[in-house]
């Protein structure tokens, strides 16, 4: 819709000097300036709009002095407003003139306006629409003044909302208006509480607890939230506005709860929109439980869900025992995923993610069960598997539905696999053997600084440059490698940050700390527990290679 916007020149060059100097002529009725007292609030707040032409929406515009003011004062070098009013639908003479004397004041300001003619909600409606599919959508000022029943200003403030950008000053008047009892049910304060209720953590309250208004500024992305059957194609929704949410699956036990925490945490730092942890364990203490659950305190659309490991999954094939150990939780966790969803993003507690995970995860799986990275250490199999291609099963974007549907076959290849090299890697390659999805490196960055570094014709083909700038960094190796292992003076050593003797060939290993710090374990590095823990595991490591060296040399005479 084309906004109006009108110069207000004189005849001649010293008439438009004198006219510059004049009060423009608005029409206001000077019993009915409700708005003034405000102005040095606003101003106060103005500082905070950070957009260099700022686009205004205002809800209840009666004769516009504040629509005035803020086309004078907000939009002085550049800007636009909307207006929404219904002006009694211009049926009445009263509606008449307030809508003739809107349009008058604003022409006088010479800045771009529009007024939309009509009651708040289809008006709003009308803006939803057409910012859908607008070049850059969204308001940076939003000003709501309309009905004065409860109901009526929380439906304008939920809809308004989803047409405020992130650091949009939002603004409700009448928040102490005293024609009502503020606890009456028709109060404007009763909607503006619920709608605070509602949105709590997506805003900074800007007003004092006796301001007359309520002052915010939205701390949070702007989403529409629905799309339209017309515009589907072109709407802005389909450009990230309209997200059902990610799922992502842990299987982890006590001992892993601080790798887990760098990976939630890693993952709310980096991924905008909403996503559910589903945290799978047959042993996390409540303590962890706690810790784990801060890791998402500040994120308003970050939630985690904590579900039972059972020692068995539920399966057709309960006559046939289901192999022991944590590796095998992320697959014991398909069954047990709650019915509604069909898709999950895995990840082992081992890795660090370093870019958003909506990328990965609108990956569209063509038919396929699984969407995965190549293995790197052995692209193409091994010995117990065959020669085939072969991912690595640290992160996984599964289609539940159908490994739901054929589970009973799943666990059968669990169990034949129970003692393989890679156990539940291997089982889930042979079910998956040419029904996965090639995911790029980046993806899950294994090896780097070590074996990755090794470049074979097998490797070469992976295309390892994406792992240059990887999304999610996997630490792949032991946690607490062997005496022998140590002291291998031919091989980087890979593993994990936490272990005893880190990761120190992998680049990102300091960055993976920066992130613990960040969690309910910071200052873990340093605490005498790790240090304490390090020692008893370095000195276990020492003891077994000792006893592993005396029975060599024995065994040798």
């Amino acid at each position: 819709m084309r906004l109006q916007s009108r110069k207000h020149l004189g005849t001649s060059h010293n008439n438009s000097q004198t006219n510059e100097m004049q009060e423009p002529q608005y029409r206001f009725t000077e019993s009915q300036d409700w708005f003034s007292p405000h102005k040095d609030a606003w101003r106060a707040v103005f500082g905070r709009v950070t957009a260099s032409s700022p686009r205004v929406l205002e809800i209840g515009s009666w004769e516009g002095r504040s629509a005035v003011f803020l086309l004078t004062e907000l939009c002085r070098n550049d800007g636009e407003l909307v207006c929404v009013d219904h002006f009694d639908l211009l049926q009445t003479e009263a509606g008449r003139g307030r809508y003739a004397a809107l349009q008058h004041n604003l022409s006088l300001t010479g800045k771009p306006h529009r007024i939309i003619d009509d009651f708040s909600v289809p008006g709003l409606m009308t803006l939803l629409r057409e910012e859908m599919s607008a070049a850059r959508p969204g308001f940076d000022w939003v000003y709501i003044d309309g009905s004065h029943e409860a109901d009526d200003t929380f439906l304008d403030g939920e809809l308004a909302w989803r047409l405020a950008r992130k650091g949009a000053i939002f603004v409700f008047d009448d928040y102490h208006w005293n024609l009502e009892p503020e606890d009456s049910i028709r109060h404007p304060k009763r909607g503006i509480d619920g709608f605070l209720a509602l949105h709590a953590g997506q805003y900074t309250r800007l007003s004092s607890d006796d301001q007359y208004q309520m002052i915010l500024q939205k701390t949070t992305d702007m989403r529409i939230g629905f799309l339209m059957k017309d515009n589907f194609a072109t709407t802005a929704a389909s450009q990230g506005l309209q997200k059902s949410g990610i799922n992502v699956a842990l299987a982890i036990d006590d001992g892993y709860a601080i790798a887990a925490a760098v990976a939630i945490r890693s993952t709310v730092i980096h991924t905008r929109g909403p996503v559910t942890f589903y945290v799978f364990s047959s042993d996390l203490s409540d303590v962890s439980k706690a810790k784990l659950e801060q890791c998402v305190a500040d994120a308003i659309d970050k939630t985690i869900r904590f579900l039972d490991l059972p020692a068995a999954p539920p399966s057709p094939l309960a006559d046939v025992p289901f192999p022991a150990g944590p590796s095998w939780g992320k697959i014991a966790l398909i069954p047990i995923l709650p019915e509604e969803v069909e898709k999950v993003l895995y990840f082992d507690a081992d890795v660090l993610v370093r870019g958003d995970l909506n990328e990965i995860w609108d990956t569209d799986l063509r038919g396929k069960t699984l969407g995965a990275v190549p293995d790197v250490g052995y692209p193409m199999g091994h010995e117990d598997v065959g020669r085939m291609k072969y991912f690595n099963a640290g992160v996984l974007l599964m289609d539940v539905v159908r490994l739901r549907k054929d589970f009973g076959s799943l666990h059968a290849q669990c169990a034949k696999m129970a003692n393989s090299k890679f156990k539940d890697q291997d089982a889930l390659n042979m079910h998956c053997r040419d029904d996965w999805l090639c995911l790029e490196m980046k993806w899950n960055a294994q090896g780097l600084g070590t074996y990755a570094e090794d470049v074979t014709p097998e490797r070469a083909a992976l295309g390892l440059d994406s792992m240059v700038e990887p999304c999610i960094i996997h630490f792949t190796g032991v946690m607490h490698p062997s005496m022998a292992e140590a002291l291998e003076p031919f091989v980087k050593l890979s593993g994990k940050p936490w272990g005893y003797l880190g990761a120190p060939h992998n680049p990102y290993c300091e960055e993976w700390w920066h992130v613990c710090e960040k969690t309910a374990w910071k200052g873990w590095r340093t605490s005498a527990e790790r240090q304490l823990e390090r020692l008893l595991e370095m000195e276990e490591a020492i003891q077994v290679g000792v006893k592993a060296f005396r029975k060599k040399i024995t065994d040798l005479h």
